[in-house]
């Protein structure tokens, strides 16, 4: 479970076991948990974060974008 980057108390990472999905990132807080589809950005899954949260997730998670894309394509190897 790789952690690709940490802003504030977010973590953003992916599961090891996850290739076969689209590209997308988790995103973690606490025992709150995000899942963003990377092509295009959408929110995938949420558990306990708050809509106001999530809004600053997506622009977060459009923000570095590239970094995930190259993070998951070099890990995948895609």
């Amino acid at each position: 479970m790789p952690t690709i980057l940490r802003i504030g108390s977010f973590r953003f990472f992916f599961y090891s076991n996850e290739s076969n999905e689209p590209a997308h990132i988790h995103i973690q807080k606490d025992n709150m948990l995000a899942k963003f589809w990377l092509h295009p950005v959408a929110l995938a899954a949420s558990t306990r974060f708050s809509p106001k949260d999530l809004r600053k997730l997506q622009l977060l998670v459009n923000e570095h974008q590239d970094t995930f894309m190259e993070a998951w394509n070099e890990y995948f190897g895609s």
